[in-house]
């Protein structure tokens, strides 16, 4: 076996055990690199051509991912739906069965951080969210910092949403002190 065969061997093990999983964002990352490598090289010729090898791999795997959607059925997803690279495979080829706005709640659902969806604009893709109140500790929050978690299960669950603006908390109602009553003095009868 040459080394090029057993490489490519190995490859394959790697990904049937699951090593070298990616997400999808990360995925498309490295795709961007390579793509403006080769477009800084100048070889105009080499960087259509990577383009539309990206074309057609995203066709073949999108047909494939159709075929077996189809004939699984969208009730026997269940589960494959929580799984974040599943999701974002479906939702990136149009696939998903959910509506944009129940995967945005399900990816919300995904992370530890205290949000409120506010809304969704699909003509922007602008999603807005409002910070949760902390539970009256006083120490605040990061206000409009979008935790990159949530940018993550975002990515994954509903790549519609291409910006997030977050809302600082509402401030929380003064707390009412309770004490004693002044003594009052005491009245003749």
């Amino acid at each position: 076996m040459s080394a090029k065969t057993s490489g490519r061997a190995g490859d394959r093990a790697a990904r049937r055990t699951g090593a070298s999983v990616t997400d999808a964002r990360e995925a498309g990352r490295r795709v961007e690199e390579v793509l403006d490598r080769l477009a800084e090289s100048g070889d105009r010729a080499a960087c259509a051509a990577a383009e539309e090898l990206v074309r057609v791999l995203m066709d073949f795997y999108g047909a494939g991912l159709a075929r077996i959607v189809e004939r699984l059925g969208v009730e026997r997803l269940g589960g494959l739906l929580d799984d974040e690279l599943v999701a974002s495979l479906l939702a990136l080829h149009d696939l998903h069965p959910e509506d944009v706005h129940a995967r945005i709640a399900r990816a919300l659902d995904t992370v530890s951080d205290p949000l409120e969806l506010i809304g969704f604009d699909e003509s922007t893709g602008i999603l807005r969210l409002r910070a949760e109140s902390s539970g009256g500790c006083g120490c605040g929050s990061a206000g409009d910092a979008v935790p990159q978690s949530v940018e993550d299960a975002l990515a994954c669950f509903a790549p519609e949403v291409t910006s997030v603006e977050v809302e600082p908390a509402e401030a929380p109602l003064p707390l009412l002190q309770i004490g004693t009553r002044p003594q009052a003095p005491a009245r003749a009868r």
